[in-house]
């Protein structure tokens, strides 16, 4: 497996996170006039989401699971049975 290309997708998602905890507003409201914020925030979350996915597949790459069709299918396929 590779826990190197694992560690650096863990420590980016690890900086995404914080750059949400950072920008996220105290309330809904607050965040529904900041169009920047909704801005950071969608940015950072899509790219959360897709680092999780990465990560999840590079672990599937290392079982004899199939391969997931779709991203959603990628935590499907981690889930113990």
């Amino acid at each position: 497996m590779a826990w190197p290309v694992i560690e650096q997708k863990l420590e980016s998602l690890r900086r995404v996170l914080l750059r949400i905890a950072e920008k996220c507003p105290e309330d809904a409201a607050t965040l529904a006039k900041n169009i920047d914020a909704q801005d950071i925030l969608t940015l950072n979350l899509t790219r959360a989401i897709q680092l999780c996915v990465d990560i999840g597949s590079h672990l599937i790459s290392a079982t004899k699971l199939l391969p997931p069709d779709t991203m959603g299918e990628t935590f499907d396929v981690l889930q113990p049975a």
